[in-house]
């Protein structure tokens, strides 16, 4: 179900995380447990995109969603929750992977077939993974600041608002950066 459609207990969604972002900055551990639980997976993808391994992602994440629930007394009510906890999510993970120095390979897991949907041909289903991989590689030899514009907006479908929110930037640098980031990603892909 999408969360930007979905509703709960007959209220709209952002009325529900609005009461949970304010329960649990009151202490409420459930509340807070219900938030990481919505956002543990956006959470995870985004932490795995910049370290490029599922452990350090892992740590960060939970990282992340420590410092999180010690900073709720200083998030802005009636801000978006989600940018908020990626930019804290992004910047743990990028203190991780600079702490331990090393450099890493971005990978993801992108498609899956859905549900009703007819299985590609083997055919299909390899060509697709070898573009997967060639975009991959080609991301990979990119600067950080344009694999994380490009993951905002394309891996995690975050808007133009939301990746300014995250990256901590305004949204004019967000498409400006985007638009760089593409036509040198388009320099390097070769698909």
């Amino acid at each position: 179900m999408s969360f930007v459609n979905a509703r709960v207990e007959g209220r709209p969604l952002a009325d529900e995380e609005t009461r949970l972002i304010a329960a649990a900055a009151k202490g409420d551990a459930a509340a807070y447990e219900a938030l990481v639980r919505r956002y543990s997976d956006v959470a995870f993808r985004t932490a795995y995109l910049v370290t490029g391994s599922a452990a350090d992602a892992e740590d960060a994440t939970q990282e992340a969603f420590f410092k999180a629930h010690r900073a709720l007394g200083g998030f802005r009510p009636g801000a978006p929750f989600r940018p908020w906890l990626l930019r804290i999510v992004s910047n743990e993970a990028r203190n991780r992977r600079r702490a331990e120095g090393r450099r890493t390979v971005l990978a993801l897991r992108v498609g899956s077939v859905g549900e009703g949907a007819a299985a590609p041909s083997p055919e299909a289903a390899a060509e697709a993974a070898e573009e997967r991989r060639s975009l991959l590689r080609a991301l990979n030899t990119m600067r950080e600041e344009d694999r994380l514009v490009i993951a905002c907006r394309f891996f995690l479908d975050l808007s133009v608002e939301e990746t300014a929110h995250a990256l901590g930037c305004a949204e004019g640098t967000v498409k400006s950066r985007l638009s760089r980031a593409l036509e040198r990603l388009r320099g390097v892909y070769v698909g």
